[in-house]
């Protein structure tokens, strides 16, 4: 019985020692392979780790012999573009430079004088790449935004001061004017104006002017002032370009008109002038500046024309920016035969640009027609000074006939109408809710 239990046991040792194998040095046990499965699966992993190695190997070795000298040098310089080709150039050795030295200068003659270009050492940066030196211009048109341009200094302005004014003086505006023929561009320099009258009798100061100017004829855009508040002596040093070419310097003419805004932001016209540019002589031009001073002045009465009258009113609601155009009647028309048919076409416009039209009904039979017929046109507060009411008086066509324009007037800011259409826009404005009626003479 005891025979056979220990050949039993032995039998299990033996077995057991098959299977594995013990290593004594290292301690480890090693699994026997039962499979040619096994060798496969095995052989594969070692492989394809033994090519990953390689391929990491192969791909830094062809990176580093690629840039052989990226660990050396720092980064390149880019020169971009070339004239010889579209590619970017790097040039990686470095460019000798130097800074400029600090300058203080006490006058505008050190400021205009360019100092010798410092002669840098040779490179190999190729002689397309541009250099270049800093330098005040003596011309309007190229000096930059901020940049002192000390033409505008050179020679004496005489600001003579006026003791006295004559009575009823609107006031005097000072300026000069400049023209490049080159750039083809106007430069007018506002300095000041004096002896404004005040807004309220018997205070000071109770003026908040503003500058408009403008070229004429057919000067659709304007440019303005700052607004001054609370003087009757505002003092502007501003600069303004217009574009005009030097072959309508004849027969073009500078504008400018002084308004008083108020609080209300309500247009009061004070005065105006008119500078002709026929006046600018070959030594303004060069590079000699000359201050102007005019008074401010109104309009001249227009001369009576026989073409007939005609009745407007004008009517500003200023709550919900409204003006209500009323045609009441028109006399004295002068017709070209004997139909006397007429009607009255009212246009609205704003920057010379038509916005709205609209025409009273025709009359007929009557040399001087009673139209009573009122259009209410939107005008906001910001868009007075750039409208105009057109109103003009035409004989209707017959059988379908062309009609023919009898005359016209229009109502409007100084850059549209003058006269006694100027100052029933500007009464109409300066007193809202109230219906302002004239006579107006028509003119073609």
């Amino acid at each position: 019985m005891e025979m056979n239990y220990v050949e039993t046991t032995l039998l299990d040792i033996e077995s057991t020692t098959q299977s594995a194998v013990f290593d004594s040095e290292s301690h480890v046990v090693k699994p026997k392979l039962s499979s040619p499965r096994d060798f496969v699966v095995l052989a594969v992993g070692v492989v394809s780790t033994i090519v990953l190695l390689l391929a990491v190997g192969c791909y830094s070795f062809f990176k580093k012999r690629k840039n052989p000298e990226s660990d050396s040098l720092g980064p390149s310089i880019v020169v971009y573009p070339s004239y010889q080709g579209t590619a970017p150039q790097f040039f990686s050795k470095d460019i000798a430079f130097s800074l400029p030295q600090l300058r203080h200068s006490e006058s505008l003659d050190d400021l205009v004088t360019e100092p010798n270009p410092v002669e840098e050492p040779e490179s190999d940066v190729p002689s397309f790449v541009h250099r270049s030196y800093p330098h005040r211009s003596n011309s309007f048109s190229s000096y930059g935004l901020g940049a002192i341009d000390p033409a505008l200094y050179q020679g004496t302005l005489n600001f003579e001061e006026d003791a006295e004014f004559p009575e009823d003086h609107l006031g005097r505006i000072w300026f000069s004017v400049r023209y490049e023929a080159a750039s083809e561009k106007l430069l007018v320099s506002l300095m000041k104006v004096k002896n404004l009258p005040s807004r309220t009798v018997g205070t000071a100061n109770n003026c908040d002017p503003v500058v408009r100017l403008w070229i004429t004829p057919n000067g659709r855009r304007y440019q303005q002032s700052r607004q001054k508040k609370k003087t009757c002596n505002p003092y502007f040093d501003e600069t303004f370009i217009f574009q005009v070419a030097q072959r309508e310097l004849p027969d073009h003419y500078l504008k400018m008109s002084v308004t008083d805004t108020g609080r209300t932001r309500r247009r009061n016209a004070i005065g105006h002038i008119s500078f002709p540019l026929r006046d600018l002589t070959n030594e303004t031009t060069a590079n000699q500046l000359t201050l102007h001073k005019m008074d401010l002045e109104k309009e001249v009465a227009e001369s009576v024309s026989d073409l007939g009258e005609l009745q407007v009113s004008l009517l500003y609601n200023e709550n919900i920016n409204r003006l209500t155009v009323s045609v009441m009647e028109a006399r004295r028309l002068k017709f070209p035969d004997d139909r006397y048919d007429s009607y009255v076409r009212v246009t609205l416009n704003q920057q010379y640009r038509t916005v709205k039209v609209k025409r009273t009904t025709t009359t007929r039979g009557n040399s001087s027609p009673t139209y009573s017929q009122g259009f209410n046109f939107n005008i906001p507060v910001a868009n007075i000074e750039v409208s105009s009411i057109v109103l003009q008086v035409y004989q209707a066509g017959a059988n379908y006939g062309k009609d023919k324009l009898l005359g016209k007037c229009v109502l409007g800011s100084y850059m549209f109408a003058r006269g006694k259409t100027l100052t029933h826009w500007n009464t109409a404005f300066a007193n809202p809710m109230e219906k302002i009626q004239q006579w107006h003479d028509l003119c073609i």
